[in-house]
């Protein structure tokens, strides 16, 4: 049995019939099943952040980049806006384990006003990943720019922002992933430090997670690369990844 976190999904869709009908419920149901049959890569990029040696840049006077460590950091005006960008109590929870596991909550602010966000964990991951990290390998994920800011550079922004933080922090790597039908992440992305890696597509059978890589698609020398198509996320060491 292929777990495809099918119960999220199901919250998700019910959280946006709630808010917009059923027609354009049924279209994005249809453009979802669309991205999983013919556009189910995700495309990962690395960053090494030893080259990581310039002062964050200077955000506009009207911008600030905010890290949060817990939910009681957080104010109740910011905390409602993000967890209603889908099922408030399930990201309610879903927040608080990330924050337990010791994820770092990036906010960035638009005149005082919460414009973006996104999460990094380091050292540990929140699903089973497409290639082991190291303990001081960081894990970007869930960057979101709400709709008012997009086309802004946000996301540079806020992402350029956590790479120099981070870099300060000791941290060595830092990983990314976007769905290949996801262009304005996967644009936003690779104008930051961030260089693409591949190309993979994951599943889980029983509780083990199989990595399929599109070796074809890999962008960078990957040395001891393995001969077989399909190779599992344990298979792989983190210094087979160049820096």
């Amino acid at each position: 049995m292929v777990s495809m976190a099918i119960p999220t999904s199901i919250s998700r869709l019910a959280a946006y019939y709630t808010r917009h009908g059923l027609g354009p419920t049924i279209r994005r149901f249809a453009l979802a099943m669309r991205r999983t049959l013919f556009s189910n890569r995700a495309v990962l990029f690395y960053c090494d952040l030893s080259r990581q040696t310039s002062a964050p840049p200077d955000l506009p006077n009207f911008l600030k980049v905010e890290r949060k460590r817990s939910c009681v950091e957080l104010n109740p005006q910011d905390l409602d806006q993000i967890v209603n960008v889908w099922n408030p109590k399930l990201a309610h929870r879903r927040m608080q384990e990330r924050f337990d596991r010791g994820a770092s909550l990036w906010l960035i602010k638009f005149h005082d006003r919460l414009a973006g966000y996104g999460w990094t964990l380091q050292g540990r991951i929140i699903a089973p990943y497409y290639l082991p990290l190291a303990e001081d390998d960081v894990q970007f994920f869930d960057f979101h720019v709400f709709p008012k800011y997009r086309g802004r550079a946000i996301d540079w922004f806020l992402m350029t922002h956590a790479l120099q933080m981070l870099a300060v922090d000791g941290a060595t790597r830092a990983f990314a992933e976007a769905g290949e039908w996801n262009q304005a992440s996967l644009s936003s992305i690779a104008m930051t430090s961030f260089r693409r890696l591949g190309w993979a597509r994951k599943f889980t059978i029983f509780r083990h997670t199989i990595v399929c890589w599109d070796v074809e698609g890999v962008a960078c020398h990957v040395p001891e690369r393995p001969s077989r198509r399909f190779v599992a996320a344990t298979d792989r060491k983190p210094s087979d990844v160049v820096r």
